[in-house]
């Protein structure tokens, strides 16, 4: 991959990353983690404890899903880094740059991601 496509990748993933963590701080209110706004939020509630706990379910969900997509941005930067970004890794093949740039956390190519993903090892979140 030529250091001016490595370029572009690596800005496009640090602005998803900065997008990300913006994100999720305005859904938490700032700098407070959900964790430490959980008591307040129970204090808050009218008593609809099944409400509370489908919110607190939810919450996680997303905190999971947003630490997948840190960890997935996090690991395709250092792909570029040590000079593996864009290839599967699965086969070694290249993986295509219209693939990378729809996709620029790609780990695999997309026939490798078909196969991880019929065997229940692949995700089918941004890490494809």
């Amino acid at each position: 991959m030529t250091q001016n496509i490595s370029d572009t990748f690596t800005s496009q993933l640090q602005q998803m990353r900065t997008d990300l963590i913006a994100q999720i701080r305005a859904q938490r209110g700032g700098k407070v983690g959900r964790a430490d706004a959980a008591p307040d939020r129970h204090e808050e509630q009218s008593g609809d404890w099944a409400q509370v706990d489908a919110e607190r379910d939810l919450a996680m969900a997303l905190d999971e899903r947003e630490t997948a997509e840190l960890n997935a941005i996090d690991a395709a930067l250092k792909r570029i880094a040590s000079g593996d970004y864009g290839l599967c890794l699965d086969c070694g093949v290249s993986i295509p740059t219209a693939r990378l740039h729809a996709n620029p956390t790609a780990m695999r190519c997309v026939a490798c991601q078909g196969r991880a993903e019929q065997a229940g090892g692949g995700a089918t979140h941004p890490t494809m």
